[in-house]
């Protein structure tokens, strides 16, 4: 009699232990939230929360992760794979017991988009709470769990420029370290005035090419001093001139 009391304590433990497990997968938080709650005078440091963003930016591809010591950095892999595992060797290292040495990577393939492949570890990599065994396609906002690491994965395909600040909002701006408010000022309008100069340089450049190319053709009416003077400045513009020197 005792030995069955014993034996359907044991069942209802296991059975809470489960359910607090699925808890666990989906709300990473949760156990310290219940921690903050027992403990409300503890000076309980919250551990932020992780995360992987793959980013295509034109023809660079690359991630962006706090994964590495809880530290973001932008890692760049010239096979577009980003193995992940205790092992120091993998490009994206992780000092968790519970994780193989190899664990798991991420791939990406041109057109198609990221992957989550797991290398056959010994507790699993899942995806939403579902355990993976083939390459996953990965999607934006996407819960992933190697081992006792959660993280979230984002996807960022795009970017937008945008327009320039208003002058007013200029004179609130935090003045650089150099100098004060004026010298941040003129320092913005030297960057829009040499975009604009730029601008202004290459179309020149463009239209004594279209006239190089009509002296090229033999079609031009100019004599030979204006044709070496349109050949003169174009150089003059094409080539920088060295400030150094």
């Amino acid at each position: 009699m005792i030995a069955e009391s014993q034996d359907k304590e044991l069942k209802r433990r296991l059975s809470l232990y489960q359910v607090f497990l699925k808890l666990y997968e989906h709300h990473s938080t949760l156990l310290d939230e219940i921690l903050q709650l027992e403990n409300p005078d503890s000076q309980l440091t919250l551990v932020k929360g992780h995360y992987l963003q793959g980013v295509v930016d034109g023809s660079a591809v690359y991630v962006n992760t706090n994964l590495c010591n809880n530290q973001t950095q932008a890692l760049r892999q010239p096979q577009q794979i980003w193995t992940i595992g205790r092992d120091r060797n993998n490009g994206i290292y992780i000092a968790d017991q519970y994780l193989s040495r190899r664990h798991a990577a991420i791939q990406y393939i041109q057109n198609q988009g990221f992957y989550l492949i797991d290398f056959k570890s010994t507790n699993g990599s899942f995806v939403n709470g579902q355990r993976t065994y083939q390459p996953q396609k990965l999607k934006d906002g996407d819960r992933i769990r190697l081992g006792n690491m959660t993280f979230d994965f984002f996807l960022s395909y795009s970017s937008r420029i945008l327009p320039t600040v208003a002058m007013e909002l200029l004179m609130q701006l935090a003045p650089r370290v150099d100098g004060g408010i004026d010298e941040t000022l003129s320092a913005v309008v030297k960057s829009q005035k040499a975009r604009s100069e730029n601008v202004d340089n290459n179309v020149e450049i463009y239209r004594e090419l279209s006239l190089i190319k009509k002296l090229d053709d033999g079609h031009g009416s100019l004599n030979t001093q204006q044709q070496s003077e349109i050949l003169d400045r174009f150089f003059k513009r094409s080539i920088p001139s060295n400030t150094n020197s």
